[in-house]
């Protein structure tokens, strides 16, 4: 009798450790998979505007959006980030502007706006702005769109001669 009672009671206590090993890997696996579905979450880009913003490598995603005068140019810049947001009904753009040149650039940027159809909004409008973009530096360019029917843009950038910055 006492012989089955003490192999019930180790049944029992096998039974509680299966039980409690199982508890611990269920909670273990509900741990990670939430932390992987949060990570997962984390870099899905906002979107706003119809347009969405990540980190991509250079070159890729938002090459679309640079358009430059030299291909040396094109060498040594890319944009790495871009953040919109609508303000006051009218898109407002946050580009990350990055060389991987090592010496200052001495640059001028010009944004174009365009329409669902791909055509331009306001063309020579938007003014020239200067940029001195140290070596390997990035700068953040701001930009407004001029109406609420702008459904994209690009960033036209330009090298300033020489000339042009030295008395």
């Amino acid at each position: 009798m006492k012989s089955n009672m003490m192999t019930a009671i180790a049944a029992t206590i096998n039974t509680a450790r299966s039980t409690m090993i199982n508890k611990r890997s269920l909670l273990l696996v509900a741990a990670l998979s939430t932390t992987l579905l949060l990570s997962a979450c984390k870099n899905v880009p906002p979107v706003t505007s119809g347009m969405g913003s990540d980190q991509i490598a250079p070159g890729q995603k938002f090459s679309k959006h640079l358009q430059l005068d030299n291909a040396e140019l094109g060498k040594k810049l890319h944009i790495s980030d871009i953040r919109s947001r609508s303000h006051n009904d009218l898109l407002e753009i946050n580009l990350s502007l990055t060389s991987t040149y090592k010496k200052s650039l001495q640059l001028q940027y010009q944004f174009q706006w365009f329409d669902n159809d791909g055509f331009v909004i306001e063309a020579g409008k938007s003014p020239w702005q200067f940029l001195d973009l140290h070596g390997m530096q990035t700068a953040t360019v701001p930009g407004l769109a001029p109406t609420t029917k702008v459904a994209s843009f690009s960033l036209y950038v330009r090298a300033v001669p020489e000339k042009f910055f030295k008395f």
